[in-house]
Protein backbone atom coordinates (compact mmCIF):
# COMPACT_ATOMS: atom_id res chain seq x y z
CA UNK A 1 0.00 0.00 0.00
CA UNK A 2 3.16 2.40 1.15
CA UNK A 3 4.81 1.58 -2.75
CA UNK A 4 1.40 2.46 -4.31
CA UNK A 5 0.88 5.70 -2.68
CA UNK A 6 4.23 6.37 -3.37
CA UNK A 7 4.65 5.09 -7.20
CA UNK A 8 6.80 2.69 -6.59
CA UNK A 9 6.77 -1.11 -7.47
CA UNK A 10 7.44 -3.40 -4.32
CA UNK A 11 8.38 -7.07 -4.55
CA UNK A 12 8.45 -9.22 -1.71
CA UNK A 13 11.05 -11.60 -2.80
CA UNK A 14 14.80 -10.15 -3.95
CA UNK A 15 15.27 -13.16 -6.93
CA UNK A 16 11.51 -11.14 -8.48
CA UNK A 17 13.22 -7.97 -7.79
CA UNK A 18 16.13 -9.15 -9.40
CA UNK A 19 14.59 -10.32 -12.47
CA UNK A 20 13.82 -6.35 -13.03
CA UNK A 21 17.28 -6.00 -14.14
CA UNK A 22 17.47 -2.41 -12.15
CA UNK A 23 20.01 0.04 -13.66
CA UNK A 24 20.87 1.23 -9.76
CA UNK A 25 20.32 -0.92 -6.74
CA UNK A 26 20.65 1.20 -3.10
CA UNK A 27 21.23 -0.94 -0.50
CA UNK A 28 19.66 0.64 2.71
CA UNK A 29 20.44 -1.27 5.53
CA UNK A 30 21.22 -0.90 9.31
CA UNK A 31 24.87 -0.99 9.42
CA UNK A 32 25.04 -3.97 11.58
CA UNK A 33 22.80 -6.21 9.05
CA UNK A 34 24.92 -5.06 6.11
CA UNK A 35 27.21 -7.62 5.72
CA UNK A 36 24.71 -10.29 6.08
CA UNK A 37 21.92 -8.70 3.92
CA UNK A 38 25.35 -8.66 0.97
CA UNK A 39 26.34 -11.81 1.61
CA UNK A 40 22.99 -13.48 0.86
CA UNK A 41 22.60 -10.93 -2.19
CA UNK A 42 21.73 -12.59 -5.82
CA UNK A 43 23.87 -10.57 -7.66
CA UNK A 44 24.36 -13.11 -10.32
CA UNK A 45 20.75 -12.50 -11.24
CA UNK A 46 21.60 -8.63 -12.16
CA UNK A 47 23.03 -7.37 -15.35
CA UNK A 48 27.00 -7.26 -14.91
CA UNK A 49 26.94 -3.58 -14.89
CA UNK A 50 24.53 -2.92 -12.39
CA UNK A 51 25.56 0.11 -10.23
CA UNK A 52 25.19 -0.62 -6.31
CA UNK A 53 24.97 2.27 -3.58
CA UNK A 54 25.47 2.28 -0.32
CA UNK A 55 24.08 4.63 2.12
CA UNK A 56 25.62 3.69 5.61
CA UNK A 57 26.86 6.15 8.16
CA UNK A 58 30.29 4.44 8.14
CA UNK A 59 32.07 3.97 5.14
CA UNK A 60 35.87 2.30 4.99
CA UNK A 61 32.78 -1.08 6.27
CA UNK A 62 30.69 -1.52 3.15
CA UNK A 63 33.57 -0.32 0.68
CA UNK A 64 36.10 -2.86 1.93
CA UNK A 65 32.51 -5.41 2.11
CA UNK A 66 31.66 -4.73 -2.05
CA UNK A 67 35.03 -4.59 -3.10
CA UNK A 68 34.93 -8.18 -1.65
CA UNK A 69 31.51 -9.50 -2.28
CA UNK A 70 30.15 -7.31 -5.29
CA UNK A 71 31.42 -8.95 -8.91
CA UNK A 72 34.23 -7.00 -10.70
CA UNK A 73 32.02 -5.90 -13.45
CA UNK A 74 29.40 -4.00 -11.26
CA UNK A 75 30.14 -0.14 -10.18
CA UNK A 76 30.02 0.63 -6.56
CA UNK A 77 29.33 4.01 -5.27
CA UNK A 78 29.74 4.54 -1.59
CA UNK A 79 27.31 7.56 -0.09
CA UNK A 80 26.73 9.22 2.84
CA UNK A 81 23.42 11.27 3.14
CA UNK A 82 24.55 13.09 6.59
CA UNK A 83 21.00 14.06 7.43
CA UNK A 84 18.13 11.94 8.39
CA UNK A 85 13.96 12.45 9.26
CA UNK A 86 14.54 15.10 11.66
CA UNK A 87 17.21 17.61 9.86
CA UNK A 88 15.89 16.79 6.69
CA UNK A 89 12.32 17.19 7.16
CA UNK A 90 11.91 20.62 5.26
CA UNK A 91 14.40 20.32 3.02
CA UNK A 92 17.47 18.87 1.81
CA UNK A 93 18.92 22.55 1.01
CA UNK A 94 22.66 22.55 2.09
CA UNK A 95 22.73 19.52 3.89
CA UNK A 96 25.93 17.39 3.20
CA UNK A 97 25.97 14.60 1.04
CA UNK A 98 29.30 12.86 1.14
CA UNK A 99 29.85 10.54 -2.09
CA UNK A 100 33.28 8.20 -3.19
CA UNK A 101 32.87 6.64 -6.49
CA UNK A 102 34.93 3.72 -5.29
CA UNK A 103 34.64 2.09 -9.01
CA UNK A 104 33.32 3.24 -11.96
CA UNK A 105 34.33 0.78 -14.63
CA UNK A 106 34.49 2.18 -18.11
CA UNK A 107 32.87 -0.36 -20.99
CA UNK A 108 35.29 -0.82 -24.33
CA UNK A 109 32.81 -0.77 -27.41
CA UNK A 110 33.31 -2.98 -30.66
CA UNK A 111 36.02 -1.02 -32.14
CA UNK A 112 37.94 0.27 -28.97
CA UNK A 113 36.23 3.12 -27.98
CA UNK A 114 35.52 3.76 -24.85
CA UNK A 115 31.72 3.90 -23.59
CA UNK A 116 31.03 6.41 -20.76
CA UNK A 117 27.41 4.91 -20.10
CA UNK A 118 28.56 4.21 -16.62
CA UNK A 119 29.86 7.26 -16.03
CA UNK A 120 27.20 8.95 -16.72
CA UNK A 121 24.72 6.94 -15.06
CA UNK A 122 26.47 7.14 -11.34
CA UNK A 123 26.38 10.89 -12.06
CA UNK A 124 22.52 10.90 -13.00
CA UNK A 125 22.42 8.90 -9.45
CA UNK A 126 23.88 11.78 -7.65
CA UNK A 127 22.02 14.60 -9.73
CA UNK A 128 19.24 13.47 -7.75
CA UNK A 129 20.80 14.72 -4.43
CA UNK A 130 22.11 17.87 -6.53
CA UNK A 131 18.85 18.99 -7.75
CA UNK A 132 17.04 18.81 -3.86
CA UNK A 133 19.81 21.46 -2.89
CA UNK A 134 22.54 19.06 -1.18
CA UNK A 135 26.11 19.94 -0.54
CA UNK A 136 28.00 17.87 -2.72
CA UNK A 137 31.39 16.38 -1.30
CA UNK A 138 33.50 13.74 -2.77
CA UNK A 139 35.73 12.38 -0.48
CA UNK A 140 37.53 8.96 0.23
CA UNK A 141 35.67 6.72 2.54
CA UNK A 142 38.92 6.31 4.71
CA UNK A 143 38.83 10.42 5.07
CA UNK A 144 34.75 10.13 6.23
CA UNK A 145 35.47 8.06 8.79
CA UNK A 146 38.49 10.18 9.88
CA UNK A 147 36.29 13.35 10.20
CA UNK A 148 33.01 11.37 11.08
CA UNK A 149 34.64 9.92 14.30
CA UNK A 150 35.87 13.87 15.48
CA UNK A 151 32.19 15.46 14.39
CA UNK A 152 29.33 12.69 14.18
CA UNK A 153 30.51 10.05 16.36
CA UNK A 154 31.13 13.00 19.27
CA UNK A 155 27.33 14.29 19.16
CA UNK A 156 25.65 11.12 19.05
CA UNK A 157 28.05 10.61 22.34
CA UNK A 158 27.60 13.72 23.98
CA UNK A 159 23.51 13.26 22.63
CA UNK A 160 23.14 10.11 24.38
CA UNK A 161 25.26 11.07 27.22
CA UNK A 162 23.08 14.30 28.35
CA UNK A 163 20.05 12.23 27.40
CA UNK A 164 20.88 9.73 30.62
CA UNK A 165 20.45 12.68 32.76
CA UNK A 166 17.10 13.05 31.69
CA UNK A 167 17.85 16.88 31.45
CA UNK A 168 14.59 18.66 30.92
CA UNK A 169 12.85 21.90 29.17
CA UNK A 170 13.07 24.67 32.60
CA UNK A 171 11.01 28.38 32.73
CA UNK A 172 14.96 29.84 32.85
CA UNK A 173 16.10 28.33 29.45
CA UNK A 174 19.24 29.48 28.13
CA UNK A 175 19.44 29.68 24.08
CA UNK A 176 22.74 26.90 24.96
CA UNK A 177 20.62 24.78 26.98
CA UNK A 178 17.52 24.83 23.92
CA UNK A 179 20.13 24.04 21.80
CA UNK A 180 21.65 20.78 24.18
CA UNK A 181 18.18 19.67 24.17
CA UNK A 182 17.64 19.54 20.88
CA UNK A 183 20.65 17.79 20.30
CA UNK A 184 19.42 15.38 22.69
CA UNK A 185 16.22 15.10 21.01
CA UNK A 186 17.86 14.56 17.41
CA UNK A 187 20.85 11.38 18.53
CA UNK A 188 17.99 10.05 20.66
CA UNK A 189 15.37 9.75 17.97
CA UNK A 190 18.15 7.29 16.98
CA UNK A 191 18.38 3.44 17.21
CA UNK A 192 21.23 2.36 19.59
CA UNK A 193 21.84 0.10 16.92
CA UNK A 194 22.78 2.99 14.78
CA UNK A 195 25.16 4.64 17.38
CA UNK A 196 26.42 0.77 18.55
CA UNK A 197 27.29 0.61 14.41
CA UNK A 198 28.85 4.23 14.61
CA UNK A 199 31.55 2.75 17.21
CA UNK A 200 31.38 -0.98 16.14
CA UNK A 201 32.43 -0.33 12.62
CA UNK A 202 34.96 3.10 12.49
CA UNK A 203 38.17 2.03 13.48
CA UNK A 204 38.66 5.70 14.86
CA UNK A 205 35.49 5.52 17.23
CA UNK A 206 37.54 3.86 19.89
CA UNK A 207 40.21 6.82 19.84
CA UNK A 208 37.79 9.50 19.88
CA UNK A 209 35.95 8.20 22.56
CA UNK A 210 39.64 7.84 25.03
CA UNK A 211 40.39 11.58 24.09
CA UNK A 212 36.65 12.39 25.06
CA UNK A 213 36.91 10.67 28.51
CA UNK A 214 40.40 12.00 29.09
CA UNK A 215 39.68 16.04 28.23
CA UNK A 216 36.57 15.43 30.70
CA UNK A 217 39.43 14.03 33.29
CA UNK A 218 41.68 17.40 33.03
CA UNK A 219 38.54 19.49 33.17
CA UNK A 220 37.37 18.00 35.90
CA UNK A 221 41.18 17.71 37.68
CA UNK A 222 41.03 22.23 36.56
CA UNK A 223 37.90 22.66 38.55
CA UNK A 224 38.97 20.53 41.95
CA UNK A 225 42.81 21.84 41.89
CA UNK A 226 41.27 25.31 41.59
CA UNK A 227 38.71 24.60 44.49
CA UNK A 228 41.73 23.21 46.95
CA UNK A 229 43.51 26.32 46.30
CA UNK A 230 40.31 28.54 47.81
CA UNK A 231 39.88 25.70 50.69
CA UNK A 232 43.61 26.05 51.58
Amino acid sequence: EIGKELGVEYYQSVDDFCEEHPEVVVLCTSILSTESVVSKFPFLRLKRDTLMVDVLSVKEFPKRLLLRTVPEEFDILCTHPMFGPDSGKGSWENLPLMYDQVRINERKGSKGTIKKKNKSRCENFLSIFEREGCRMIPMTCEEHDRQAASTQFITHTVGRMLGDMMLESTQINTKGYESLLTLIENTCNDSFELYYGLFMYNQNATETLEAMERSFDRTKKKLFDQLHEVLR
